[in-house]
């Protein structure tokens, strides 16, 4: 069993790996759902840690449809990865029909090598997840992250388990959203991933002792400059458990 941690900062990457995460998943931007994280923050975590890390090779938030320039800067990005020993990378394009944009998919793959390239959850936006399936093993992706075509993976079991029957070891099928103690075994046991995406997700207070408070926002969440976004280790633990312990039992 794969435990993947997606964070977004330096302290949430370490607490990750305190937790016994087999890899992180770097980004920026949660509010956005993940894009790519400056060159200093991938270039000093991937020196703090000894599991791989992968990074999140997307432009912007909002669709996966992205212009002449916005390709480009993948690509920039993809070759900035490499130059920084970055094991992996996370990226998906989508055509204007719902389709996976196979061609550029396919560029940035050959040019992302040797590094592994995970296609994230573009397939959750495309028209026909069955079909991404085939078309991300065709252009060449290693594994896709996957809510099962709905917006949290307990809710798209059945769809889940069909990717992985579907795949037949051709690709691994990574579960995320929304996945949680409450309902991590049963996503493994019904499923059947091997591979799993969260984020044990918690609030640590800073350490600021002043605070001006005339000003209750640096940004779009009021006063929450305050309370620092960081990975629970012990519920990452705990939650490695849970799913080995489904694991098992599949086995079995």
């Amino acid at each position: 069993m794969i435990i993947e941690i997606v964070v977004y900062n330096i302290a949430s990457a370490i607490q990750a790996e305190k937790g016994g995460a087999d890899r992180i998943e770097l980004c920026d931007n949660p509010g956005e759902g993940g894009t790519t994280p400056s060159a200093g923050i991938i270039e000093i975590i991937k020196q703090a840690l000894n599991i791989p890390v992968f990074v999140m090779v997307r432009p912007r938030g909002g669709d996966f449809c992205y212009s002449a320039h916005e390709f480009e800067s993948m690509k920039k990005d993809i070759i900035l990865c490499k130059k920084l020993g970055i094991p992996g990378v996370v990226l998906g394009i989508l055509n204007t029909n719902g389709n996976l944009d196979k061609e550029r998919c396919r560029e940035l793959i050959q040019l992302a090598k040797p590094m592994q390239v995970t296609c994230h959850r573009a397939i959750d936006m495309s028209r026909d997840p069955f079909q991404t399936l085939e078309d991300c093993i065709d252009v060449g992706f290693d594994r896709i992250l996957t809510s099962g075509h709905h917006a949290k993976a307990e809710q798209g079991i059945d769809v889940l388990s069909s990717l992985v029957q579907k795949s037949k070891n051709r690709i691994s099928i990574m579960a995320g959203s929304g996945i949680s103690e409450q309902n991590i075994h049963r996503i493994v046991a019904e499923t059947g991933v091997q591979e799993i995406h969260f984020s044990a997700l918690t609030y640590q207070k800073s350490r600021m002792e002043y605070r001006n408070e005339k000003i209750v926002g640096m940004g779009s969440a009021g006063g929450g400059e305050f309370m620092l976004r960081s990975a629970d280790h012990e519920l990452i633990s705990r939650m490695r458990q849970l799913a080995e312990s489904a694991n098992t039992s599949l086995k079995n």
